[in-house]
């Protein structure tokens, strides 16, 4: 298999086969996973390799090696709608080798999942389809092992006595707790928090009716745990 088309249609089939949801199963998806195989045209399916990629040195192998060429503002695209679908399903890994990188840092990287790597390296072999069976029959353990591994490395943050919320891990939310914990119980007592959240969850922590009650509303695209703490003890 040589032709570049024929690597994409093929991908294109994997993701279909590993149950991805239809809006994953297009060619920006099967590119960023030829590139986490770093799978280039006239490679074998046996030789696919495991390397740390992050989103635009994806797109630019995609140009490189595939002749796609997508804009440097599509990178969210990439990111929202593939490869965090990717790193739900369980195949790909989200910053491996260092797991508390921030959400939104520039330097987050992607990895072909271990078990995933060894099912796609017999693509096109006799044993593809049982080894795909296994695979499938095993991914759900996989995907709760990730999940739990993922959740370990949040930063908890003790909002009120006994209640507790956690964010992503990264300086942000580090800042964040410090604000909560140290900062309001010292500088601001007396003061209720009606919001707190990050990049990888903006509405961790929300208090809609008390901020209905004082007749503020929101942006749901807006607001820092900062200014909403200072408004609501100075109207308190």
């Amino acid at each position: 298999m040589n032709d570049k088309n024929e690597y994409i249609e093929a991908t294109h089939r994997i993701i279909t086969s590993l149950g991805l949801p239809r809006a994953q199963q297009n060619e920006r998806s099967a590119l960023c996973l030829l590139a986490l195989l770093n799978l280039t045209p006239g490679k074998a399916w046996a030789d696919a390799e495991n390397p740390l990629m992050g989103i635009t040195p994806i797109m630019d192998w995609a140009q490189e090696h595939y002749d796609k060429e997508y804009a440097p503002n599509t990178r969210e695209t990439f990111h929202r709608q593939t490869m965090h679908q990717f790193c739900d399903a369980g195949i790909v890994l989200y910053n491996p080798d260092r797991p508390d990188r921030p959400v939104n840092s520039p330097k987050a990287v992607y990895q072909i999942e271990p078990a995933t790597l060894a099912l796609l390296r017999t693509f096109g072999t006799p044993t593809w389809y049982k080894a795909l069976t296994v695979y499938l029959a095993e991914r759900e353990t996989l995907v709760t092992r990730y999940a739990k591994e993922r959740e370990q490395n949040r930063i908890p943050i003790e909002i009120s006595p006994g209640k507790e919320i956690t964010l992503s891990p990264g300086e942000h939310s580090e800042l964040i707790r410090a604000i909560i914990e140290d900062f309001a119980p010292r500088f601001a007592p007396g003061s209720a928090l009606v919001y707190a959240g990050d990049t990888g969850d903006k509405w961790a922590y929300y208090d809609a009716a008390l901020l209905a009650a004082l007749g503020v509303e929101v942006d749901s695209h807006g607001g820092s745990v900062i200014t909403l703490l200072l408004i609501i003890n100075n109207l308190i």
